[in-house]
C-alpha cells in the first residue's frame, strides 16, 4: 500500500481541501444560518471563501514542504482542526487569542471535564485516520534548491488565488465580515494558528520582565478611635456566574434563599471586564480600567500589591486553575489538591482561610486583613460537578459535559444548582465573619457570565465586541457588618437605593480601596460607587 511516491504538492492540496471542507462545518452552518447559501450570489461567495481558505492552508503547508517537516506539520494542523471543530460545533465558541490563552492555562482537572466521546470521534475521523494515511504515503522531494523554488511557487500561487478571489467577491466579503465579525474566528484551523501566534508574540509586545510599581504612597487610614476593631474584608471572586440567574436580581427560580435571609445588597446591573477568567481576573485587580488595561504598554503591580504596601495582611485562597498571576507577590494557597480526584467544593476554602488567620497574631491583624477567595463556582461544562447532592434543588440535571446531548432545561437545572450552592457558600462565609469578627465586610463579584445554549452558544470566551450580554453581565453582592457600617459610616440601606445603577469591573479596584479605607494616589473616588453612601 502507498508504494508509489507522490509529489508533495498533491498531498498538500489533498490535506488543505480536507481541512477546509470537513473541518469547517461550524463555518458552513453559520453561513447557511445567515442566508448566504439561498441564492446563486451567496453560493458563489461561499465557494470563493472556501477556495481562499484552502489556498491559504496550502500556502502555509508549502512553507513546511521539506523531508522530515511536512508530515509532522500536517499532523499538527489536522489535530488543531479536529479539536477546534469539536469545540466550535459543540459549544458555539470561536477560536480567538483569548480562547487560546484559556486553553493554555487550563489545568488537568478542567481539561478532563471537556473530554467526551464526541471529542474522541471527531479527533479520530478528522485527524487520526487522515493523519495515518498521510504518514504512510511516500513523498517525492526534489533537490534542496529545486524544492525551495517549488515551495515558493506554491506560496506565490496561493497568494495570487486569494487576491484574485478577494477582488471578485470583495463587496459581499466586505459587508459580510463587517456585519458578522465572529466569522473570521470560525476559519478553521487558520483562526487557531493566528490566535496561537498572537499569544506567542504577546511577550514581545508587552515585556513580562518589566513590572511597574503602584501604591508607593499607600497607607491604611488610622482608626476613628482607640477602641476600633481591625477590619476583615472578604473578597469572593465568582466563576462563570451570570447575573440573571440570581433570584436576588429577579430570576424566577429561588437560587439565593440563604443570601436573601442575610440582608445582602445585590447590584443587578454589573458588567465584566472580559468574557474569560484569563481576561477578566487581571483586569479586575488592575487600576487602569478595561480600555487602558487592554491597551497598556507595560505590566503593573495590582490591587493586592497596593494593599500589602499599605500594611494590610493579604491572602489569596484558590479553588480554581490559579490566580492568573494576580497573587504572585502575596501569600496564597490552593485547595484543589486537597480533595484528590474528587471535586473540591468551594467550602474547602473557608477551612484553609481559617487556618491561615489563626496563625496571625493580634498585632499582625491590627491594620486589617484582606482575603480573596477564588471560586470554582459554576465552571462548565460539567456544571453537575459544581454542587453537592443536598443543593441539587432543580432536577433532572445534565450529567455530562457534552451539553448538546442534554435538553436546555437539564443544562439550566445543572447550572442553577451550582448557583444555589454558591448562595450557600457565600452565606456560610458571612456566618463565619459574624461569628469571628466584628468589623467586617464581604464583596462577591463574578469574573464573567455564561451562555447556556441561547442562540446555540454555550460556555463563555467569545470576543467582547460581539459576546452576548449573558457572558458579560455578572452578579455583584455586598454584605456589611453593623460594626463596619458604624466605623466606615457606610449605609446598606443607601446602597440598596443605588442597586440598579450601572457598575463595571472598572470600579472594582477603587471600591475595594474605599471599603478597606486605604489611601493611594491611584484611587479614583468617582469610580468608587460605595462612596455615594458614605456620610
Amino acid at each position: 500500500m502507498f508504494a508509489r511516491k507522490i509529489h508533495s504538492l498533491w498531498l498538500i492540496l489533498a490535506a488543505s481541501l480536507w481541512m477546509t471542507y470537513a473541518g469547517n462545518t461550524a463555518l458552513w452552518k453559520k453561513l447557511a444560518s445567515l442566508g448566504l447559501m439561498h441564492n446563486l450570489s451567496g453560493v458563489g461567495f461561499v465557494l470563493a471563501l472556501s477556495v481562499m481558505l484552502a489556498a491559504a492552508l496550502a500556502g502555509l503547508l508549502a512553507l513546511f514542504a521539506w523531508k522530515g517537516a511536512l508530515k509532522p506539520a500536517m499532523l499538527v494542523l489536522l489535530l488543531v482542526t479536529a479539536f477546534a471543530s469539536h469545540f466550535m460545533n459543540s459549544f458555539g465558541i470561536v477560536i480567538d487569542p483569548s480562547m487560546v490563552t484559556n486553553a493554555v492555562q487550563t489545568d488537568v482537572h478542567e481539561a478532563g471535564a471537556l473530554l467526551n466521546p464526541g471529542l474522541v470521534v471527531n479527533v479520530v475521523l478528522l485527524a487520526l485516520i487522515p493523519g495515518w494515511l498521510i504518514w504512510r504515503q511516500p513523498i517525492a522531494y526534489g533537490p534542496a534548491r529545486k524544492q525551495l523554488w517549488k515551495n515558493l511557487a506554491t506560496v506565490a500561487l496561493a497568494i495570487v488565488a486569494i487576491v484574485a478571489l478577494l477582488a471578485l467577491s470583495y463587496q459581499t466579503m466586505a459587508s459580510t465580515m463587517r456585519n458578522y465579525k465572529d466569522l473570521r474566528y470560525l476559519l478553521n484551523p487558520l483562526s487557531s494558528v493566528y490566535s496561537a501566534a498572537r499569544v506567542v508574540l504577546k511577550p514581545f509586545e508587552l515585556d513580562p520582565s518589566v513590572l511597574r510599581p503602584i501604591g508607593d504612597d499607600a497607607r491604611a487610614m488610622a482608626p476613628m478611635h482607640a477602641g476600633a476593631k481591625p477590619l476583615t474584608l472578604l473578597l469572593v471572586v465568582g466563576e462563570t456566574a451570570r447575573s440573571d440567574h440570581f433570584s436576588l436580581n429577579g430570576y424566577e427560580r429561588e437560587t439565593n434563599p440563604e443570601l436573601k435571609a442575610r440582608g445582602v445588597v445585590s447590584f443587578g446591573n454589573a458588567w465584566s471586564c472580559g468574557t474569560s477568567t484569563a481576561e477578566s481576573l487581571p483586569c479586575m485587580f488592575a487600576h487602569l480600567g478595561r480600555d487602558d488595561f487592554h491597551g497598556r504598554k507595560a505590566n503593573y503591580e495590582n490591587l493586592l500589591d497596593l494593599l500589602q504596601k499599605a500594611g494590610m495582611n493579604v491572602l489569596w485562597v484558590d479553588n480554581q486553575s490559579g490566580c492568573k498571576e494576580v497573587c504572585n507577590r502575596v501569600p496564597h494557597v490552593e485547595t484543589t489538591s486537597q480533595c484528590g480526584s474528587a471535586e473540591c467544593f468551594d467550602e474547602t476554602m473557608l477551612n484553609a482561610m481559617q487556618a491561615r488567620l489563626r496563625a496571625l497574631g493580634e498585632r499582625q491583624r491590627g491594620k486589617g486583613t484582606v482575603i480573596v477567595l477564588h471560586q470554582m463556582g459554576s465552571h462548565g461544562p460539567a456544571y453537575y460537578q459544581r454542587s453537592p447532592e443536598q443543593y441539587k434543588a432543580f432536577l433532572p440535571e445534565c450529567q455530562t459535559s457534552a451539553l448538546k446531548d442534554c435538553s436546555q432545561d437539564q443544562v439550566r437545572n445543572a447550572y442553577d444548582n451550582s448557583i444555589r450552592y454558591t448562595d450557600h457558600f457565600l452565606a456560610k462565609a458571612i456566618d463565619w465573619l459574624q461569628a469571628n469578627t466584628d468589623n467586617s465586610a464581604l464583596m462577591y463579584v463574578s469574573d464573567h457570565g455564561e451562555s447556556l445554549g441561547e442562540a446555540n452558544v454555550y460556555l463563555h470566551g467569545l470576543p467582547y465586541a460581539f459576546a452576548p450580554d449573558t457572558q458579560k453581565k455578572v452578579p455583584w453582592i455586598t454584605w456589611l457588618s453593623p460594626e463596619f457600617e458604624r466605623e466606615n459610616r457606610l449605609s446598606s440601606s443607601c446602597l440598596r437605593q443605588h442597586a440598579g445603577e450601572r457598575v463595571t469591573h472598572d470600579s472594582y479596584f477603587h471600591a475595594v480601596l474605599g471599603l478597606a479605607d486605604v489611601a493611594a494616589r491611584e484611587y479614583q473616588p468617582e469610580l468608587d460607587f460605595y462612596r455615594a453612601c458614605r456620610t
